[in-house]
């Protein structure tokens, strides 16, 4: 398995069902110590078009299994994009096309990410993203290619209709935030994204 460059590669890239969603797979090295693996590459991911470079990380520890964290997104200018990858455990990760032009507006995509499968997934800006947590003490890996700005986060309910997302467990937990969303309206939501996407 190469690159455009003739390199090895450490991570094979798939295009998902959704045009800017990215699948990642790592390629484990195991041995008697456990195991080795590349989890991202700034050229392999140029190499597809993706960003390279993540200015901020974050971790995000999940003690019970059930838990509910979504579905988030910030609004333009911001170009944040979030390499997502579950550490240990596993998660039922789902992201949410919102951009008003895309032919799969307001379509959703679900994967699993697990530890084991060594999967993790990049997700475009202005796609909205969130997961369920299938195992008590999961935790999840955030890269992002901008700067979270408080002004212009934002979330829409995770049990909205019109997304028609099917959680796969019952729901424990879920923050006061998640749980306060307001419900999805297109007209408004087309209004608001225009309005902040306006140069």
């Amino acid at each position: 398995m190469t690159n455009s460059a003739g390199r090895p590669r450490e991570v094979k890239l798939t295009h998902a069902a959704l045009e800017g969603v990215w699948l990642l797979e790592s390629e484990q090295h195991a041995d008697e110590r456990g195991y080795f693996m590349r989890v991202s590459c700034e050229r392999e991911l140029e190499d597809h078009g993706l960003p390279g470079r993540f200015v901020q990380s974050s971790l995000s520890s999940n003690a019970r299994r059930g838990t509910i964290r979504g579905m988030h997104f910030q609004w333009p200018p911001s170009r944040e994009g979030k390499l997502v990858r579950c550490l240990s455990g596993a998660i039922h990760d789902v992201v949410i096309d919102l951009r008003p032009q895309s032919p799969t507006f307001l379509q959703h995509l679900a994967l699993e990410l697990t530890e084991e499968n060594a999967r993790a997934v990049y997700v475009p800006p202005e796609f909205a993203h969130g997961f369920q947590v299938l195992a008590d003490g999961t935790r999840v890996l955030y890269q992002m290619t901008d700067f979270f700005a408080p002004d212009l986060n934002a979330g829409y309910s995770f049990a909205d209709p019109t997304f028609g997302i099917r959680w796969p467990l019952p729901i424990t937990v879920v923050s006061e935030r998640d749980r306060a969303a307001a419900p999805f309206d297109a007209a408004a939501y087309r209004a608001e994204f225009a309005r902040r996407a306006r140069p």
